[in-house]
């Protein structure tokens, strides 16, 4: 008897580059037997994606705002309607809309795949109407939805009071990999690496001011987001050219070779809102698994995993000149280093999809 493959479309608002949380789903989905098309948007400059599955990026008008959102769900809708599918994924709530309607007009099955607490970014918060708004679409539609998960046990926690959902938990932890310091640094100061989005409430302003008072130490930044264009002109005023190096955003296998030759890397979000403050970033786990030690803030999910690992150090404020001890001790102390290189072998072991993506199986197992 011949088996229906069945068909997920995966949706998400970014032009797919750099996402490696889905790019993990999606993978394994297809491993269990899926067939995925990915959906996501191409954005001017935006670079190749190859990937064993199918991917669609949609060309849009806007780029930005609520003409962007609006544009990019009725596209998705229009989409998701006329494509053969069984199953629909949506990644995050601004996708959501149209995955939700879609769903509910062709019999689909909806899974959420919550990769933030949405609502409480730090781009809402002093954006009251804004912010009522995603808060009336969450209240609408997270209720009734069966099949969801999210990143941490925070907001897992959060959702399910809030809405009596059941939400459970997929971190976004990296594949296992035996990483290698393949090439030697061309400098021989230390490296502080930060590597993500970079966006208002990351403690970037404040780790470059702090580098006025680091010796023997770079400060190298990889990603791209709302505010490069301000850290790249506060790094011109503040003449820190020689201490502070942007590498742009980086396709995913270019972005872990510098991740290896780094001496420290820096997961120091702001406490703006409950989406920082219940943080887990995938940043964090890719430190670990390239056996970095870590410099993270005194935030609840990520504080945990530093405390129960003994990988690195967390740091109780972003003050420039104190948080610049606080990476400088970081750098320099060899008995604090050795005993984090020592526990970071069993982390980078323990903390890996692998393991994770068994829960993302028990999700999905039921659906085939």
């Amino acid at each position: 008897m011949k088996t229906t493959v069945k068909k997920i479309i995966v949706s998400v608002t970014n032009d797919l580059v750099s996402d490696n949380r889905v790019h993990k789903v999606c993978t394994s989905l297809q491993i269990m037997g899926f067939d995925v098309l990915l959906v996501g948007r191409k954005l001017p400059g935006s670079k190749p994606v190859k990937r064993q599955y199918s991917t669609k990026r949609m060309r849009l008008i806007f780029n930005k705002g609520p003409l962007f959102y609006a544009e990019y769900n009725l596209r998705l809708f229009l989409l998701i309607l006329l494509a053969k599918s069984n199953i629909l994924l949506s990644n995050d709530l601004d996708s959501l809309a149209a995955n939700y309607i879609a769903s509910r007009l062709k019999k689909n099955v909806l899974v959420y795949d919550s990769h933030e607490y949405f609502t409480e970014v730090p781009e809402l918060i002093d954006r009251p109407k804004t912010k009522a708004i995603w808060e009336w679409l969450e209240k609408k539609m997270l209720p009734k939805i069966r099949h969801a998960y999210t990143v941490c046990n925070s907001i897992a926690h959060t959702y399910n009071l809030k809405y009596g959902t059941n939400f459970k938990v997929v971190r976004n932890l990296p594949t296992a990999n035996n990483f290698q310091k393949k090439a030697a640094k061309a400098s021989s100061k230390k490296m502080v690496l930060y590597q993500g989005a970079l966006n208002i409430g990351r403690g970037l302003e404040q780790a470059i001011r702090a580098m006025h008072y680091i010796e023997n130490a770079e400060l190298v930044i990889a990603g791209d987001g709302d505010i490069r264009k301000e850290l790249e002109t506060l790094v011109k005023n503040e003449n820190l050219e020689k201490k502070v190096r942007f590498l742009g955003r980086l396709p995913l296998e270019e972005l872990s070779l510098f991740t290896v030759q780094a001496d420290l890397g820096l997961s120091i979000e702001e406490d703006l809102g409950l989406n920082y403050r219940y943080a887990l970033p995938n940043k964090l786990f890719d430190y670990v698994q390239a056996k970095v030690p870590v410099l993270v803030s005194n935030l609840p999910e990520m504080a945990a995993i530093v405390k129960n690992y003994k990988i690195g150090a967390i740091t109780e404020t972003l003050e420039p000149k104190q948080l610049a001890v606080t990476i400088s001790n970081a750098l320099t102390n060899d008995e604090n280093r050795k005993l984090w290189n020592n526990n970071l072998g069993k982390a980078a072991m323990e903390l890996t999809w692998e393991n994770e993506e068994k829960v993302l199986k028990s999700i999905f197992q039921q659906l085939l």
